[in-house]
């Protein structure tokens, strides 16, 4: 569903992916900080990094911080310490998203604004200490890790859906991965592929917001 399908009227509630929709993520701060302490260079730790099933489960709350953590040091190779790991991951966040405070604060005016992100228990609980001017315009935001679900996955979207409280096709999805787009598209929510802060604003537009 493109900003030109939308139409006035249309939704009872808009839906936001955090990362590269609200907030910047740069994965290279965590790459460099993680080569600081361990005394190489960023591309080796990069090369070998790879999303395998321990990040999966740490994304649904499967596995605690400390359990990835040590994942990550034996996959890496590096050893460094949870607390410089930490460091490391949580050092990802690049600001916001250029225009959102003001584009949230626009939808916000008309409809109730909910937030859904895969991202797991260490960066649930740094979020708002960093980011609560921005969080504050959600009335609820779903984490993976907090409900064990995560994107694109259906089930992960009829949670969503049933505790937002309205029907799929009321809701409008903005997201960054088309993945994600495509799961929502399949349970029946409104979903716009955000390449730039400018495809929300058309989306808005065309909503009548």
């Amino acid at each position: 569903m493109t900003s030109a399908l939308l139409s006035p009227g249309a939704a009872d509630a808009l839906l936001f992916d955090l990362g590269r929709v609200v907030i910047d993520i740069d994965f290279e701060k965590a790459l460099a900080c993680w080569a600081g302490h361990a005394g190489c260079e960023p591309h080796e730790i990069a090369a070998r990094f790879v999303r395998d099933e321990a990040y999966w489960h740490h994304e649904t709350g499967k596995i605690s911080d400390a359990a990835y953590f040590a994942s990550l040091r034996a996959s890496l190779g590096i050893p460094l310490s949870d607390t410089q790991f930490l460091e490391g991951w949580n050092a990802i966040f690049a600001g916001k998203m250029p225009d959102i405070d003001a584009l949230l604060t626009r939808a916000g005016k008309h409809l109730p604004l909910y937030a859904f992100s895969n991202t797991n228990a260490a960066h649930v609980a740094h979020l708002p200490s960093i980011y609560a001017d921005v969080l504050r315009h959600f009335r609820e935001v779903f984490f993976s890790s907090t409900i064990g679900l995560r994107k694109p996955d259906a089930d992960a979207y009829h949670h969503v859906i049933d505790a937002i409280g309205v029907p799929a096709s009321r809701i409008v999805f903005f997201d960054d991965l088309a993945e994600n787009i495509e799961g929502a598209r399949a349970v029946g929510i409104h979903a716009v592929h955000v390449r730039s802060s400018a495809d929300i604003a058309e989306a808005l537009a065309a909503l009548g917001v």
